[in-house]
């Protein structure tokens, strides 16, 4: 009498043999599978989603999701390098103003108007705060909280590019599908680029300076030089950011310099799991829409989205990111012996 065969558990991965994090030996169409399904599965998803959502108020909603990635990234790079920042406002500010004042004043074209806000901007914000890269902990934070404050009420004081009333009738985009395709793109460019580069040398030396920054320097490398890198490439996609909000939105006000877009980054890379870019990128994609959807509850919003909030870090402190990625490494299948 013949016995049945039996069956065990298998993890679905053994098959595939990582010598590095980006580095793999596949054996069968199924690892190949496995491996770039987390990959492709939410970029395809990201370039759907204007088609069904398109025209309405859900394309609005989509856009600025994709503006909050951009600087809940922006926030991830910093972090990866030891600076925790409280001015992502900053960053979107500057963008925004320099966008918006060469459009108004100079008449320039979108085309140009964006690339050199981003590029000026990252440089300008750069020189404010090298001079207190020596800073550490909470004192870098700090100033990164006060500036954008600052330039708000300094634009309102002085009543200069348009003061309180801000600057209106900007140029708009040729189509909002255009706007919306942009911003997925940028942060599809930054998710991928900042993973890569952070396993790079480069991020390695970035990394090294956040665990102890004093070891680094006495390797003869200096850090003020990295974190000030950092702070350019952050600063830059910050700025993109905000000028690509101000020619979708035809305006720019101080409303820009907003703790909004400071908080809101940072819980999203929070709650998705600092570190990993991609938590940054999950977060905010589920912290930006959720918002809206409690827009209906008034006041009870902010409550609400407080204690959906803390309820998630608490549950899971790792982050959402960090925790769908452990178990989706720990699949089994079935097997026979």
């Amino acid at each position: 009498m013949v016995e049945p065969v039996g069956y065990r558990k298998e993890r679905i991965d053994r098959g595939i043999k990582a010598r590095t994090d980006s580095v793999f030996v596949l054996a069968t169409l199924r690892d190949m599978v496995y491996l770039f399904l987390p990959r492709f599965l939410p970029v395809a998803t990201l370039l759907i989603l204007p088609f069904l959502v398109a025209g309405g108020y859900w394309e609005k909603v989509l856009f600025y999701s994709c503006m909050f990635a951009l600087l809940a990234l922006s926030w991830d790079l910093m972090a990866s390098v030891g600076l925790v920042s409280l001015g992502q406002a900053l960053f979107f500010g500057v963008g925004a103003y320099l966008s918006g004042g060469l459009n108004h004043y100079l008449k320039m074209p979108i085309s140009l108007t964006i690339p050199i806000a981003s590029l000026v901007g990252g440089v300008f914000c750069t020189l404010l705060l090298v001079s207190v890269l020596r800073l550490r902990g909470v004192y870098f934070s700090m100033v990164t909280l006060i500036l954008p404050l600052l330039f708000a009420h300094l634009i309102e004081t002085l009543d200069i590019l348009g003061g309180t009333h801000g600057l209106l009738s900007l140029s708009p985009f040729p189509s909002g599908w255009l706007a919306v395709y942009l911003g997925i793109f940028a942060v599809i460019l930054c998710l991928f680029g900042f993973r890569k580069m952070i396993n790079e040398d480069f991020g390695l030396v970035l990394r090294g300076i956040k665990d102890d920054d004093r070891v680094v320097m006495a390797g003869g490398i200096n850090i003020y030089w990295y974190k000030a890198q950092a702070i350019f490439i952050a600063g830059t996609v910050g700025c993109f950011a905000g000028a690509l909000m101000t020619h979708y939105y035809q305006f720019v006000g101080r409303s820009v310099f907003a703790l909004d877009y400071t908080v809101l980054p940072l819980a999203g890379a929070v709650l998705g799991g600092p570190g990993s870019f991609a938590g940054a990128t999950l977060g905010t994609f589920i912290l930006v829409p959720l918002s809206e959807v409690l827009r209906a509850l008034g006041g009870l919003r902010m409550a609400l989205y407080g204690v959906i909030l803390i309820a998630a870090l608490v549950i899971l402190p790792e982050g959402l990111f960090h925790y769908i990625e452990r178990k989706y490494h720990q699949f089994e299948r079935d097997v026979r012996v």
